[in-house]
């Protein structure tokens, strides 16, 4: 949990590689963190033309393996894939 709460008061200063990554270690140790996913989402989607094909698909599956809904994200995931 201080990981996760240290981890939200930075996010506006990670990469889309970094904000990926957060996101894929959370999912990886099937941690739920909700309130740092949702930032990470609301962080995601505004830099989401940022992020390169892997840091999508990273972002997604943690986001789908810890079953955290975040519709605007997936929007602008499926905006950015066309």
């Amino acid at each position: 949990r201080l990981l996760g709460a240290e981890a939200m008061t930075r996010l506006f200063e990670f990469t889309p590689q970094e904000l990926a990554s957060t996101a894929w270690a959370f999912g990886t140790l099937n941690m739920h963190a909700p309130e740092l996913f949702e930032a990470i989402a609301l962080e995601s989607e505004q830099r989401i033309g940022s992020f390169t094909p892997q840091n999508i698909a990273n972002t997604a599956w943690a986001f789908a393996t810890l079953d955290i809904p975040a519709p605007r994200l997936f929007d602008a995931i499926a905006r950015e894939s066309e």
